[in-house]
Parts: structure tokens; sequence; C-alpha cells
């Protein structure tokens, strides 16, 4: 399926996963990471160095880069996969344009520091996308298990469906299977809780709560 190229932006385990994805699907894929030694190790071995270092990356469809305005110039959608606590920091020297005519996918779960918001209503705040324009990658999905080949889902959002359903498409699979949601705000707001509800349960289940009330 094409669709022209892709960007990923994001050089960590979950990055790594969507490029394993995308690449099954897909002959574009630009992918920027912040370390040019990564970069040139990628270019040269075919691997990740520090993480998912067992997946293969196909050079001949994936083009590592360091430089963000390169990864991102000839995209037609964009999807971002950084640690939001470094959002920020990755977009800082970047022209407000840099996303204009582009479909931006958020594959972060988490609050933008400072700002307190969401990844995808800080996008359009920031960079005056339009939320029809910006999507959301949520799982339920582990960077490892795709990484093992593990059958795992994806859900894929956008007010637009068929922006979420072309990208759904590109990224569906033998071991990927996705669904299209237009609830942008719901996913990525239940991945950010799904964070707190998944510590609080290890609380509980370290403390053995149901010992504890049978107490009293």
């Amino acid at each position: 399926m094409s669709t022209g190229r892709i960007a990923v932006i994001g050089g960590g385990s979950w990055a790594t996963a969507i490029i394993k994805i995308l690449s099954v699907n897909c002959d574009q894929i630009s992918w920027w990471l912040r370390s040019e030694d990564a970069v040139n190790f990628i270019k040269s071995h075919h691997h990740n160095p520090v993480y998912l270092s067992d997946v293969v990356i196909d050079t001949n469809k994936v083009h590592p880069t360091s430089s963000l305005d390169e990864a991102v110039a000839d995209a037609k959608i964009v999807i971002l996969a950084v640690p939001s606590a470094f959002l920020k920091d990755v977009l800082k020297d970047v022209s407000d344009s840099i996303f204009a005519n582009k479909i931006v996918f958020s594959a972060i779960k988490g609050i933008v520091p400072d700002d307190l918001l969401i990844v995808g209503e800080f996008l359009h705040r920031r960079f005056q996308i339009p939320i029809s324009h910006i999507g959301v990658i949520t799982g339920p999905c582990h960077a490892e298990e795709v990484a093992l080949e593990k059958l795992s889902y994806l859900t894929v959002a956008c007010n637009e469906t068929k922006h979420a359903a072309l990208l759904a498409g590109l990224m569906n699979g033998r071991y990927i299977k996705t669904i299209v949601s237009d609830d942008i705000y719901g996913t990525e707001y239940s991945a950010v809780i799904k964070n707190i509800i998944a510590i609080a349960s290890g609380i509980c289940h370290g403390l053995d709560t149901a010992t504890i009330f049978r107490r009293y």
C-alpha cells in the first residue's frame, strides 16, 4: 500500500517497534534518531544498537537520519514516538510550519510537562495543526511483544477517520491487528489513565489488600 513517505520520530523501543511494523507494508520510511552514532550503526549493521537490538531494520525501506527537518520534509504522515517528557525538547528548534499539510500521529503516552496537555492538544496549540490532521496510536500493545511478533492490537484514532483508516491499513499485518476510532481525546486520555490504574493495582497487589480487608 503506497502513501508516500512516512516519518517516525524517536529512537527508543516503541519507535523501533513501529519501524518494524511499518516496514511490512511501506517502502519509504524516514526515521529520526537523536544520536548520529545510532544512525550510522543502523545504516551499517541494520539494528538499533540500544533498543530492541534483535529487530532487523530493512535499510532499503528505512532511511535513518539525525536531521529532523530531513526526516519530515517529504513525509505525508509523521509519527511521534518520543517520551512525553522530551517532546518539547525534540521540537524546540523546528519551524512553526514543519508540520504544515501533514498528518501527525502521536504514539506517545503521557502529558506534556509544564503545559499539562495531552500531546494532540499540545500539537494543535503549538503548531496550529488542524484537529482533523492529528491522530493517536495506542494499544493494547508492547514494543517487546512486537519484536517477538506476538499477536498484538493497535487502536488508530483521528477525527477524520479516513486518515486513521489509511495508517491502520499500513500497520495491520500478520501479528498486528488494528481498529479505527474517531475519538482522539478518549484514546489519548485512556492511555494516560491506564498507567495510573496499573500503578495503583500494583500497589494494591504488593500490599495484599485482600488480606488486609479480611482482617476487618
